[in-house]
């Protein structure tokens, strides 16, 4: 049984919309929900897959976890849980973030590899590392993760190799309750750093630097319950300016901080599109012929995000010249390119450079989403393809945008989703034979 998304191209989009809490943001921020003593009540949270697998891992540790609407309850207090089971690891990717605030809080925690898409080696040494310049002690068995540390966390300075965003939010959370006090070196800089410690600071940590790539945490003995609003997701609003600039729309994206997708916007705008920016807004109006944007190169924040790549590449699949994408995170995040070439897109993949030349039109097709960006950039496609584009793999797509074909038919799309697709279909076959 599975859905699938239903696109009728050639569909001018036009209006506004809200943008959704961050995905990036919201799940670290529910792991450090399990230091606290006391209720955390977390609003703005997106409906989302990953955001129920993170609330499962909560609630298997032993909490009090709750939903109502877009608002999460957690009360962390009597939870002393220490291990993940493997099914809950491999149903959220970025499971491992909840690695530093078990190990904090029991001292011990036990953990397989973490699941999710498939774009690419995410290996888990740098947290790794960090655990152990902590002090805790590390043993693998039957491909589980065994991690130690009776005495407790001890402050400790550490220098990531790379400014790793999982890396520095695990540290973070293994550092606001250690002993001492804690450096991280070339940390990562991206908005949800920063938000994961507004949070932690309102529930009592002291942590300076977020936001920069150097961020110092005095340990305090314990952190207290408090409120906390997730801040927007900018890659939800850069895939929603994709999806405008490619109909040749006119989209406003309300309750969302420009700055964060600053990046996107100086792409886009090479494009020819015209972008305003407002106090918490911004508006894209679509020229009649999107121009190419030359060479795109994903980076760590403030450069290009990796997770726009996807998004932005469907854009420049309808580009009037060439545009060059290079691909610096992860080593296998084109795995869209032969799903657009399917919708006529003209890509060339060598290594971790694409090269996109633009054509005049797309056409609709079948095609499958390999993961949640890649699923994102199909559909993107498909809103400017001529027939009609049915995107299977939906179950990737959830994982980080919420409501996106409502969104889109709000906006003037012709998009939806048909659910049970393979019992429907199986229906129809029957009521066919048996007809004939």
């Amino acid at each position: 049984m599975k859905d699938l998304i239903e696109v009728a191209g050639g569909k001018r989009l036009w209006g506004e919309i809200s943008v959704q809490g961050a995905k990036n943001s919201v799940l670290p921020v529910l792991a450090a929900c399990y230091l606290a003593n006391g209720q955390c009540v977390i609003h703005n949270c997106p409906i989302l897959t990953d955001v129920d697998a993170a609330i499962k891992i909560l609630k298997y540790l032993g909490c009090k976890a709750s939903r109502q609407g877009h608002t999460v309850y957690v009360d962390a207090e009597n939870a002393y849980g220490y291990e993940i089971s493997e099914e809950l690891m491999h149903e959220m990717r970025s499971s491992v973030v909840f690695l530093g605030a078990i190990l904090a809080k029991t001292g011990k925690a036990e953990l397989s590899a973490p699941g999710g898409c498939d774009i690419g080696l995410r290996p888990i040494d740098l947290h790794i590392g960090a655990m152990e310049k902590f002090g805790a002690k590390i043993t693998e068995e039957h491909g589980r993760l065994y991690f130690e540390c009776p005495e407790g966390l001890k402050g400790t300075e550490i220098v990531l190799s790379f400014p790793s965003v999982g890396a520095t939010e695990n540290i973070m959370l293994a550092a606001v309750t250690a002993k001492g006090n804690t450096s991280i070196v070339n940390a990562a800089c991206e908005p949800e750093i920063s938000d994961l410690a507004d949070f932690l600071n309102r529930c009592g940590a002291k942590i300076h630097g977020a936001g920069s790539n150097a961020v110092f945490i005095e340990g305090v003995e314990k952190l207290s319950g408090c409120e906390h609003r997730v801040i927007p997701d900018r890659i939800a609003a850069a895939t929603y300016m994709c999806a405008a600039a490619v109909t040749k729309g006119q989209v406003v994206l309300k309750d969302i901080i420009p700055a964060h997708i600053g990046a996107v916007v100086s792409v886009l705008s090479e494009s020819g599109c015209d972008i305003a920016i407002r106090n918490h807004s911004v508006s894209l109006s679509a020229p009649p012929v999107l121009r190419k944007m030359g060479t795109v190169r994903t980076m760590p924040y403030p450069g290009f995000p990796t997770d726009a790549q996807a998004p932005v590449m469907a854009v420049a699949a309808l580009c009037s010249g060439t545009t060059v994408f290079t691909e610096n995170i992860f080593e296998n995040r084109y795995r869209h390119v032969s799903e657009l070439c399917r919708l006529g897109a003209n890509i060339k993949v060598e290594g971790r450079v694409a090269v996109t030349e633009g054509v005049k039109a797309l056409s609709g097709a079948a095609v499958t989403a390999p993961d949640l960006r890649g699923g994102s950039a199909l559909i993107i496609a498909g809103l400017s393809a001529g027939g009609t584009t049915k995107i299977d793999g939906v179950h990737h797509i959830d994982r980080g945008y919420e409501n996106i074909t409502d969104n889109l038919c709000q906006l003037g799309a012709d998009i939806k989703r048909i659910r049970d697709y393979e019992e429907r279909e199986c229906e129809t076959k029957k009521n066919t034979a048996s007809g004939a």
